[in-house]
C-alpha cells in the first residue's frame, strides 16, 4: 500500500511539472507572419515557389503553437500587407513590425522571407523581434536544398527550433 501512494505521488508531481511547463509556454505569445518570397533566379516567381513560400508560415505557426506549445497570435495578410509598406519593409524594419505585434497583443513577432538565390537551393530567414523593447532578438537562416516540400518542411521545424530556444531559453 505505501509504494503505491508512492507511485501515485510520483505520477502527481510529473503531471503538476508536464502542467506548468506547458502553461510557461502557452503564456507566450507570437505572431508569425506571411513570409515573402525574393526569387533571384531566372525563372522568379513559379507556381512551385509561391506555393512553397505560403506554406512556410502556416507550418511554423504550427510547429511553433502544436509541438512547442506557444500562444499564436494571428495577424491577417490584409492587416499585415497594410503595414509592409513595400516588399521587405516589415523584415527590414523591426519597430515597425513590433509595433504590429504589440497591437495585436503579442510578445514577440516573427518577419521572414523565402531567399532563393538558386534552383539548387532557397534560404529560409526570418527576424524574431521582442514585441515590448521592439528590438531583434534572434535571426535565422535555415538552407533548404532538395525536393521542396519534404525539405522546406524540416527546415520549418529546425526553424521552429531556434525560435524556442530564443523565447524560452534552456
Amino acid at each position: 500500500m505505501q509504494k503505491l501512494k508512492s507511485i501515485t505521488s510520483y505520477y502527481n508531481l510529473l503531471f503538476l511539472f508536464l502542467f506548468l511547463v506547458s502553461s510557461v509556454h502557452a503564456d507566450v505569445r507570437i505572431a508569425v507572419l506571411d513570409f515573402e518570397l525574393k526569387d533571384m533566379t531566372l525563372m522568379p516567381g513559379t507556381e512551385a515557389e509561391l506555393e512553397r513560400t505560403a506554406s512556410v508560415a502556416p507550418l511554423l505557426r504550427n510547429a511553433l503553437g502544436e509541438t512547442h506549445g506557444h500562444q499564436i497570435i494571428p495577424i491577417d495578410s490584409e492587416t499585415q500587407k497594410d503595414a509592409d509598406v513595400s516588399i521587405g519593409y516589415l523584415f527590414d524594419h523591426a519597430d515597425v513590425a513590433a509595433e504590429l505585434g504589440k497591437q495585436h497583443g503579442a510578445d514577440w513577432i516573427l518577419v521572414g522571407r523565402v531567399h532563393k538565390p538558386s534552383f539548387l537551393f532557397a534560404y529560409l530567414k526570418a527576424h524574431l523581434i521582442n514585441c515590448n523593447t521592439k528590438k531583434p532578438a534572434g535571426d535565422y537562416v535555415i538552407e533548404v536544398k532538395g525536393d521542396a516540400k519534404k525539405f522546406t518542411i524540416k527546415g520549418v521545424e529546425n526553424l521552429a527550433i531556434k525560435i524556442n530556444e530564443t523565447i524560452v531559453p534552456e
